[in-house]
């Protein structure tokens, strides 16, 4: 039966139209939101605002932010949409500098959110909102103070020699052969989270199919649903709890919360101490026990404490592994600099008679600067993100952001503005001597974030990748081979920064002098 015209096809018709343009008028009410305030915005697009290249992973979250703030070129901030969410992009220094550190009570929590069901997401320090995460960060800050990285160093030797002996293993005298340098990475920053946080023995390097490794493979998988599992929780939280998105696969998080719990509770069982994460993480949950504040803001037990040492595995073997593989390819192509810095390398274990220690690797000012000059190339996490907890007003200006709005800072866009990196495509240690370092303008450098949610494992993954290094380029030269990337580019289908198919290098033992 028809109900506007005779036709009943031509009623559908005119149902649907009359949907779509509801949905319209619904999708677009927002847009322009940031003009009427006076702020320069993206034009965005119905349904999908400014988001829909990261959507459809046509372009990464990193890269998708980062062309927004070429754009905005000159600019203090610029406006976007995230579908129809109004968000801010931060470009100026200054204001990054008071969302990250002068006004951080305005910006406590991160916009990133995810499922109340998912608790090994929903609950880890990275994830967590205030107040439970001050709490929590503040009881997990000791893990890796210098102290307690120096009695952690000789557990992080023995994995470097398990590196060599891998290596060795390859038979890489002569020509040398082709290797993939992320999974090589991988492997050895696995092995060490594991060891240095855990107490465990992953095996990486021995056995490729490693139950440690293919976790670690299947949590930053680059498909196209975990880079939408990822780029949702990060840009559209509103998503992740009717769409069951995960922060982690779940056979990634079945096999953390197995090994984990049961690695809590053997070492509860045996009263073992290994001065590691474990270690804090069970004298945690004895003190929450009787601690006003824990049992008022965060239970410490279960899937909320086995969640803090699923995330300090993540972010432990994931960017280590990063700036050593990528350190690895700007190397190869940069034979000059590959070579001062083996130089350093092999002065320092002259000097220590071929022994590795926490003070040598600490004082490696080339090496350092090499590391450096990698971060600033290929950031771990290309972007920032952040949410205003209150109304702000911003500095120097009439406009407030409501309560609620999402705030994006670009890491990447930050470190390839030629206005502070000059010719910032050009690997170029030298911008990190201890000179030009001075001349930086403070909070256009920020690898690991900066102010209290400054990356918790910064030092071990940085000591960590400095020994992976040593060990690698003491014995082996990296060339160019007929598959590495040149240029560079970047998979669209990752939310952190990742190459595109693999960093394939030709590697060759050096002959004995």
């Amino acid at each position: 039966m028809a109900f506007f015209t005779k036709y009943l096809v031509f009623d559908m018709f005119i149902g649907l139209v009359s949907l779509f343009f509801l949905a319209y008028l619904y999708m677009t009410r927002k847009f322009k939101y940031w003009k009427k305030q006076g702020i320069t915005e993206v034009t965005p697009i119905p349904f999908v605002g400014n988001f829909g290249a990261c959507l459809i992973a046509k372009k990464s979250a990193g890269r998708w932010i980062q062309d927004i703030y070429e754009w905005g070129s000159g600019l203090p901030y610029v406006g976007l949409y995230i579908f129809d969410k109004p968000a801010l992009l931060f470009r100026d220094p200054e204001l990054v500098k008071n969302v990250l550190v002068r006004d951080f009570n305005y910006f406590q929590d991160r916009y990133a959110r995810a499922s109340p069901h998912d608790r090994l997401g929903d609950a880890n320090l990275f994830l967590l909102k205030n107040p439970a995460w001050k709490l929590v960060r503040t009881k997990l800050t000791p893990i890796y103070t210098s102290g307690r990285l120096k009695k952690m160093f000789e557990l992080m030797v023995e994995i470097g020699n398990d590196l060599s002996t891998h290596m060795e293993n390859l038979h890489l005298e002569g020509e040398g052969k082709t290797l993939e340098m992320k999974e090589l990475a991988a492997k050895f920053t696995t092995d060490m989270i594991a060891t240095t946080a855990f107490g465990v023995k992953a095996n990486s390097l021995n056995d490729p199919n490693a139950e440690f490794r293919q976790c670690g493979r299947k949590i930053f998988e680059t498909s196209l649903y975990r880079n939408f599992e990822l780029t949702a929780i990060f840009f559209a939280p509103s998503l992740v709890k009717p769409l069951n998105l995960q922060f982690m696969s779940k056979e990634g998080a079945d096999f953390l919360r197995n090994t984990m719990s049961s690695v809590i509770n053997e070492r509860e069982r045996s009263g073992f101490k290994r001065n590691d994460l474990i270690d804090l993480l069970v004298e945690l949950k004895n003190n929450a026990k009787n601690d006003s504040a824990f049992k008022n803001l965060f239970d410490f037990s279960g899937d909320n404490l086995v969640a803090q040492a699923a995330v300090f595995f993540n972010g432990g073997f994931e960017t280590s592994s990063s700036v050593i593989s990528f350190t690895l390819y700007e190397l190869a192509l940069h034979p000059e600099i590959q070579s001062k810095l083996r130089e350093e390398i092999n002065d320092a274990l002259h000097e220590s008679d071929g022994k590795i220690t926490y003070e040598m690797v600490m004082n490696m000012p080339y090496m350092d600067m090499c590391v450096s000059e990698t971060l600033r190339k290929y950031p771990p996490l290309p972007f920032l993100d952040r949410v205003t907890t209150e109304n702000y007003k911003i500095p120097n200006s009439n406009i407030t952001l409501e309560k609620g709005t999402p705030v994006v800072i670009s890491v990447s866009g930050l470190h390839f503005d030629s206005e502070y990196f000059p010719d910032p495509d050009k690997y170029d240690p030298e911008r990190f001597s201890s000179e030009n370092k001075k001349a930086t303008k403070p909070f256009v450098y920020i690898p690991f974030g900066e102010g209290p949610h400054i990356c918790i494992g910064m030092r071990i993954g940085l000591l960590q990748s400095k020994l992976g290094l040593i060990k690698l380029l003491s014995e082996y030269e990296f060339t160019p081979c007929n598959e590495t990337l040149i240029p560079m580019q970047l998979t669209p289908k990752s939310v952190l920064t990742t190459a595109l198919g693999g960093i394939y290098l030709n590697t060759k033992k050096i002959k004995a002098a």
